[in-house]
């Protein structure tokens, strides 16, 4: 979806506006000696929504449990919120707070000078991704630290990803949009945060046992792949067709295939190209919107890999 943008010196709007892409809830003015206006620009998406925020006044928001998890991460100027009974916390440019789906949740003071990115996760992406990485039901809400360092990896990394999310997303034809590319970098902010955050988990998370899966899932999986070559899979989408984690997909396919899921997809993608550059009319189509179709991005490599595969440029498969 592209950007939605908002920008009011109107309370009530400004409320609607979060409720409708974030969570309902309450907002009260700290400070009305001056005038402001808010300015939101929210990319949301199936699992996850990404904004960049700034209110424009110091204001306090109650959220009541937002049966998601979150995190913002200021930019500019500073938060104090509170989640459940814990005492009240800061969060700034060096630290960003977490949130739990559970737990009433107060913003107790947005600067007016704090801009921030805020992160909504829906709880069963966040979970379903975990479930999958250590191959265990997640049947409560994850434990996740209040609080990630963002002066140290992965704390950092975590950081820049949402950054390029953020602006990406306010690029028409950014990645985020592209239906293939936007799902998979969905599923690496998700698998991020999980890395950059503590919880009961990462220590299973960073060392799993991965089992090996039998040929017949393998085959659900090719067959999938066969089946929708332009469907936006992820590993973790092809992880859940063959019932097993993610790491355990990718060490069997090795086993088996002599090559990653991803790889493979690849390939079926680009015999899938091929295929329909033979059947189109070049009046009509081109190499470029073809390829995007199934989600090869970067022209340059694309028609390197073409050429090492079929032994012509795709253009001359297209004029044939």
């Amino acid at each position: 979806m592209p950007v939605e943008t908002h920008a009011s010196g109107d309370v009530e709007q400004s409320r609607a506006f979060l409720s409708r892409y974030y969570y309902s809830n309450f907002v009260d003015v700290l400070n009305w000696k001056h005038r402001w206006r808010s300015r939101f620009d929210v990319s949301p998406a199936a699992a996850v929504t990404v904004g960049d925020l700034q209110f424009g006044t110091d204001v306090r928001i109650r959220f009541g449990e937002l049966g998601a998890y979150h995190v913002n991460l200021p930019v500019t100027g500073s938060l104090t919120w509170r989640q459940g009974r814990g005492a009240p916390r800061q969060a700034t440019a060096r630290t960003a707070a977490v949130f739990r789906p559970v737990g009433e949740t107060s913003l107790e003071r947005w600067g007016g000078d704090c801009r921030l990115l805020a992160v909504k996760i829906e709880r069963a992406a966040l979970e379903d991704q975990l479930t999958r990485l250590i191959d265990t039901p997640v049947r409560a809400p994850i434990e996740l630290a209040p609080t990630i360092d963002l002066t140290r990896a992965p704390g950092t990394s975590w950081l820049r990803l949402v950054r390029l999310m953020a602006a990406d997303a306010a690029q028409p034809q950014g990645l985020l949009h592209n239906p293939v590319v936007g799902a998979q970098l969905q599923e690496a902010l998700i698998a991020g945060l999980l890395s950059a955050a503590d919880h009961p988990y990462r220590e299973r998370l960073e060392r799993p046992s991965p089992v090996t899966a039998a040929p017949g899932a393998i085959r659900r999986v090719v067959d999938a792949m066969r089946a929708q070559p332009g469907r936006p899979f992820t590993a973790a989408d092809l992880a859940l067709v063959a019932g097993v984690s993610v790491r355990s997909l990718q060490e069997s396919f090795r086993r088996y295939i002599g090559m990653s899921p991803m790889a493979y997809l690849r390939q079926v993608r680009l015999a899938r190209v091929h295929e329909d550059l033979r059947q189109a009319d070049p009046v009509l189509h081109t190499v470029t919107g073809i390829a995007y179709r199934y989600g090869f991005l970067h022209m340059g490599r694309f028609a390197a890999e073409y050429r090492a595969q079929y032994g012509v440029p795709p253009s001359d498969t297209l004029r044939r």
